[in-house]
């Protein structure tokens, strides 16, 4: 049986990354060419960056899913994304599947409730490549229907050579025209501060690092081992902090949070009237 690498296609699809004069034009053609080796449901190529908020190079997503997926993350919550908080590592992988990188209550978060489960992804393949001291450039290959299979992530690895060089390729044409880092640094700034002082004139420090674990979905065992403390002072923690918030729940955690980030309010007010829509 043929390789899906020995088709006429294939080649052709290689070639147009190749002749891509512009960001746009090679990103399709590298989309195209990703589309022959695995079947999947969109892309996005993100620059992450340390100092400024996540700028969107590229995507395949319809309408509904840009404006969920991209618009209301960028407003704020990329701070507890795992794959924001892994693309900005110094040792970050150059190729990795979502569901391997997360935090291990993750999937119980009001994050991933509110953000990630509403996208129907099943299964993300992400390739990261650090373009600069300051950006990773992220491209996620969504899956809603089915997993990957071990073929398809193999035939994934084999193209990281062409994707990462297509993934060059697009930025530095696209960052010699972009001007993210007049404007949006200060949006990041203001939302990197409200994230970080979040709870301040009420929390302790150590209430502090512990919301802002269980806002990214760490468990309370997993947060004990990152902060090298007991697990029941996790838990003390948490109770002391949910009565100092007036809340009750996770959820109503993350309310009060994205209702400061929306706000750029500094500090949570009384108790949150509900989550985002």
């Amino acid at each position: 049986m043929r390789s899906k690498f020995e088709s006429a296609e294939w080649h052709q699809a290689v070639a147009n990354v190749v002749a891509g004069t512009d960001h746009a034009a090679i990103a399709d053609a590298l989309v195209s060419a990703i589309g022959l080796v695995v079947d999947h449901e969109g892309t996005c190529l993100l620059a992450i960056h340390s100092n400024a908020s996540p700028d969107v190079v590229h995507h395949t997503l319809e309408p509904a899913g840009r404006k969920h997926y991209l618009e209301r993350y960028l407003a704020g919550p990329y701070l507890l994304d795992p794959l924001y908080q892994l693309a900005l590592k110094s040792d970050k992988p150059s190729l990795c599947r979502f569901r391997d990188q997360l935090p291990d209550r993750f999937r119980a978060s009001e994050y991933y409730k509110q953000y990630c489960e509403r996208t129907h992804l099943l299964d993300e393949m992400d390739y990261l490549l650090p373009v600069s001291d300051e950006t990773t450039l992220v491209l996620v290959i969504g899956r809603r229907t089915h997993t990957f299979s071990k073929a398809e992530l193999s035939r994934l690895q084999l193209t990281e050579p062409l994707i990462r060089a297509g993934m060059q390729r697009i930025w530095q044409d696209w960052a010699k025209n972009a001007d993210y880092h007049v404007t949006d640094d200060r949006v990041h700034r203001r939302l990197t501060e409200c994230f970080e002082r979040f709870g301040e004139s009420l929390l302790t420090e150590r209430e502090q690092q512990i919301s802002q674990l269980l806002l990214r979905g760490y468990s309370s065992k997993s947060i004990a081992r990152e902060l090298k403390i007991a697990p029941g002072t996790v838990m003390v923690h948490k109770r002391n902090l949910f009565a100092k918030l007036g809340i009750s729940s996770q959820y109503e955690l993350f309310s009060l949070l994205i209702n400061a980030l929306e706000s750029g309010s500094r500090k949570p007010g009384s108790r949150g009237q509900g989550g985002p829509a």
